[in-house]
């Protein structure tokens, strides 16, 4: 930079992708960093979601960084796994002094004047102003609970609480409990409060395809040999992307692999469920893959418990003291846990940022949220998100982070080496990517007209959240597109300009 002064970047966010980030910009640049985090602790959606039977889904030794080998207990990592792995990356890249938790950013705002980013924060000890050449989002897609706007909600006389938001001091042992929501987090929390509770309600709008998890500690022998064995981990790591690969292969609703995804699926609940019932309510209708799958061992047979109860119906209301469904039933209960999922398509809900001209990124995304590669935007030069519109998906979203990271540092990079320069993206490269990102999502089961609800679309209709393909082809893709779209601009050039895509 000029003035030999430190290229300075600011990564909002000390969840996976914001610990990615930091990592590769330490691997591959010479840029300060600083790691802004809202929270009090570091692991983004695995420090804040504590949910009893909170678990991931993917297998661990693909839900973990390339860059760093583990010694995973388990095939599947629970959330103080997830958390201890997050603490151990940042302190064995010394990551620690570069955050700064309770700190949340308010605004990111373009300097025309000096081509640097102004980051208002507000923390514990007040509000601070700081200047950055660079910004790196990574608040991710699944951190904004969507709550219920039921009536009467408010009035509600006992305990209710989001599952993103869990208070655990209230002990549920022998309580009515309602869990609302059939989702990835409910098929991890109705097993988990099943033994405990007095009486369990499941409120299902519409039944999801859920696949057996095959969760298991691993051996010792697995643990040495991929603890002491050159590259046995990355093999194992390997298998599972080509696995998933195969698997995803079922989305195509036309295929063969459609139908025997189906079938496992519908196997799955005549082995598990005994009651015909209760079956015939957990069938989906709908295609496999309409709405993100759920893998989970454990749910189903929570339904063959004398204490839990499936209701196949919406909640409209609420009362003092307890739930209504569609159909005018009422139902009382100590405590409601709302499993209701996020608000994945407002894209950096609650952060204002904006570019050129007083250009806001909220307003530019209004009808619909869009991104080169998921990452840049047309109109805020320097500026880069991971998680962001469609790349959710791709097996394993660290690995997705993963290479999104690697798009905003090779960027960097670029800018540490030119002088009076910006990194801006060209509008016909996102007009094109996005035509190209429908095309692909045609013949998908999360399409529009598949016949389910999901938290994929916008309210226009696009499918703004999910990533078409496998992650072996984004990781191509980020490579071999990734200069099509972002160009280097010198000092003087003309700025691109927005790009709202329809």
């Amino acid at each position: 930079m000029s003035g030999g002064r430190p290229f300075r970047v600011a990564i909002i966010g000390a969840g996976f992708g914001g610990i990615a980030t930091a990592v590769k910009l330490q691997q591959r640049t010479d840029a300060e960093f600083v790691i802004f985090e809202k929270a009090d602790g570091l692991g983004g959606t695995w420090f804040e979601n504590r949910y009893p039977g909170c678990e991931v889904d993917i297998p661990s030794h693909a839900y973990s960084f390339s860059f760093w080998k583990y010694d995973w207990p388990r095939t599947h990592a629970t959330q103080p796994e997830l958390l201890a792995y997050a603490n151990q990356v940042v302190d064995r890249f010394g990551l620690r002094p570069h955050i700064r938790l309770s700190t949340t950013v308010e605004e990111v705002r373009w300097l025309d004047d000096v081509r640097r980013y102004r980051v208002r924060t507000n923390g514990a000890g007040g509000g601070t102003e700081e200047e950055f050449d660079a910004v790196v989002s990574a608040v991710g897609l699944l951190s904004v609970p969507r709550y219920p706007d039921w009536e009467g909600l408010e009035d509600y006389a006992g305990v209710r609480f989001h599952t993103s938001r869990w208070e655990h001091e209230h002990d549920l042992a022998g309580k009515r409990v309602a869990v609302v929501g059939t989702g990835s987090t409910a098929a991890q929390v109705v097993p988990a409060l099943a033994p405990v509770v007095g009486e369990l309600t499941v409120f299902q709008r519409e039944p999801g395809w859920i696949e057996p998890k095959s969760e298991r500690e691993f051996t010792p022998r697995e643990r040495w040999i991929y603890r002491h064995v050159p590259f046995a981990q990355r093999l194992h790591r390997l298998q599972i992307f080509s696995v998933a690969a195969r698997r995803f292969k079922a989305n195509d609703v036309r295929s063969r692999r459609q139908l025997a995804m189906r079938r496992l699926c519908e196997d799955f609940i005549a082995r598990t469920v005994t009651d015909p019932v209760t079956r015939a309510a957990l069938t989906p209708d709908y295609p496999w893959g309409c709405k993100r799958p759920v893998v989970a061992s454990t749910y189903y047979p929570a339904f063959n418990r004398p204490n839990v109860h499936l209701v196949p119906k919406a909640v409209t209301r609420a009362t003092r003291t307890g739930l209504v469904d569609v159909e005018g039933v009422e139902r009382e209960f100590d405590v409601i846990v709302m499993s209701t999922g996020f608000q994945p398509t407002r894209f950096l809900a609650g952060l204002e940022v904006v570019g050129r001209a007083g250009l806001r990124l909220h307003d530019v995304w209004k009808e619909r949220a869009s991104a080169y590669l998921g990452v840049t935007v047309p109109g805020f030069p320097n500026f880069f998100v991971l998680y962001g519109p469609n790349t959710n998906g791709g097996t394993s979203i660290i690995a997705q982070l993963e290479r999104q990271a690697e798009v905003a540092v090779a960027s960097i990079r670029r800018l540490e080496r030119a002088r009076d320069a910006v990194v801006d993206t060209d509008p016909e490269a996102v007009r094109w990517y996005v035509r190209w990102i429908d095309r692909q999502l045609e013949t998908h089961a999360n399409a529009m007209n598949a016949g389910c609800h999901n938290y994929f679309h916008a309210e226009s209709g696009a499918n703004v959240t999910q990533w078409p393909r496998t992650h072996f082809v984004y990781f191509f893709v980020t490579r071999l597109w990734r200069r099509r779209g972002l160009r280097l601009q010198r000092v003087g050039a003309r700025a691109p300009e927005p790009v709202p895509v329809g």
